[in-house]
């Protein structure tokens, strides 16, 4: 079995694109007050920066070098599918678990020896630099949880193969957390009982699994720590929706504390959204009681996005008063009706009437004219747009202000381009396809 997992993705793709980035800390994610990382470079990780943390915090960690953009899941959805086409000519069968990672079982290396395990990866990460220009680590093992831990100890851009006969020497000593389902909940739950290793948790009786992780979850989790994964590769159907949800030590019982519980919930499930590469139109609340009840809001939009700032903005809008519902012990933030196709908006507050249940929701209050030109204005420029000049070429803001703002023209065929500064209003530059900025010939399936 084996685990391919491209390294920091999304900022990779970023230097690729723009390969003036190429060596330097970039963080992907939003800007705004709310935001948070969707992928780090290695050069911003030796400061301690990582996806899922809020983009502020790593803006500090990294200092002024940071280059910060938002995410383009249109460029990511492309680079992932040639990289899959790469793995599918390597292994017909994978199971895809995000954009950057997926499972496949090489039939020609059934019984093989190390080395040629070996050789096969490097062969395999060779055809996916030399095609689309990006590292990526593999990890081999007998099973699903050795092979994905396995890559994660080859990044960035190598190869970890763990021979079967090592393998339980292999996993008895790594932390508890490796394992594949144990959360921080789960995991500082056992830690306090002294389980601390896989190790520890393959040692204790069937009975004693049960009680600690429950009839459900337990026996799987400790099939997986004592090296027992016989889980097959299976191409896996498009979802229909992302969530994320969190169950908290002690309930949550004001609603500001519940709306910091939602925005983290909602950035869990953007990180999974941004990976999907699609955006979403409906975003659904869940809340369970300390009772056990549950209760779910949903809210519309006009438009499928993948803004942060409007999906959580319409969470917020459904979440209701644990001083009015009572104490809180789960919130969940899902999103559905997703889309390729995708309206960003500027204008968070506008969206359909809560739905409660089976009632229908309500059409969006329509956008005044003067709100469109305001969107449509040839001034507004953030950081990280695709552009077009008819003498340049292909570009990306850098930056700007008081009237003027700094486009480096540039793309993966050209090589790091220059930077000009224009004096807005500037008829010339117009909004570009990022998908441009790869530089290569897409197929029909792909624009």
């Amino acid at each position: 079995m084996l685990h391919i997992d491209m390294d920091a993705f999304f900022a990779s793709v970023e230097q690729l694109t723009r390969p003036t980035l190429a060596g330097r800390p970039v963080l992907v994610g939003g800007a705004g007050g709310r935001g948070v990382v969707a992928g780090a470079s290695y050069e911003s990780r030796v400061f301690g920066a990582h996806s899922a943390m809020p983009m502020h915090q790593a803006r500090r960690l990294v200092g002024g070098a940071a280059v910060v953009v938002p995410p383009r899941g249109s460029v990511y959805r492309v680079v992932s599918g040639r990289v899959f086409d790469v793995v599918r000519s390597f292994v017909p069968i994978i199971e895809t678990l995000s954009f950057d990672e997926a499972f496949g079982e090489p039939a020609e290396l059934a019984g093989a020896t190390v080395a040629e395990a070996l050789a096969f990866a490097e062969r395999l990460r060779a055809s996916i630099r030399e095609q689309t220009g990006l590292p990526a680590s593999v990890g081999f093992g007998s099973g699903k949880q050795i092979a994905k831990i396995a890559s994660g100890m080859a990044k960035p851009d190598g190869v970890r193969v763990i021979s079967p006969s090592s393998e339980l020497e292999f996993l008895q000593e790594l932390p508890v957390r490796k394992l594949w389902g144990i959360g921080p909940v789960t995991g500082d739950r056992l830690a306090r009982l002294g389980v601390e290793t896989i190790g520890h948790l393959a040692a204790l009786s069937d009975a004693e699994v049960v009680s600690v992780l429950g009839a459900t979850n337990g026996p799987a989790l400790h099939r997986l720590a004592q090296g027992v994964d016989d889980r097959p590769v299976m191409e896996r159907a498009e979802a229909k929706q992302i969530s994320a949800e969190s169950t908290f030590p002690v309930d949550i019982v004001d609603a500001p504390a519940l709306r910091i519980a939602v925005a983290g919930a909602a950035a869990g499930a953007h990180r999974r959204l941004a990976a999907d590469g699609r955006g979403a139109r409906t975003v659904v609340v869940k809340l369970r009681r300390s009772d056990m009840s549950i209760l779910t809001r949903s809210i519309t939009l006009p438009g499928a996005t993948t803004d942060l700032d409007v999906l959580t903005a319409a969470a917020h809008r459904v979440t209701l008063d644990p001083l009015e519902v009572g104490p809180i012990r789960l919130v969940g933030v899902g999103y559905s009706g997703l889309s390729d196709a995708q309206q960003e908006s500027l204008f968070p507050g506008l969206g359909d009437e809560p739905n409660t249940g089976d009632a229908q929701p309500q059409a969006a209050d329509p956008v005044a004219p003067e709100e469109h030109a305001r969107e449509s204005d040839p001034a507004d420029w953030p950081t990280g747009t695709d552009v077009h000049h008819p003498d340049h070429g292909h570009g990306w803001v850098q930056g700007g202000g008081h009237g003027f703002v700094t486009v480096r023209f540039e793309t993966r065929a050209t090589g790091p381009g220059r930077a000009y500064t224009f004096r807005l209003p500037e008829p010339a530059l117009t909004r570009a396809d990022p998908l441009d900025s790869l530089g290569w010939e897409l197929s029909d399936d792909e624009t």
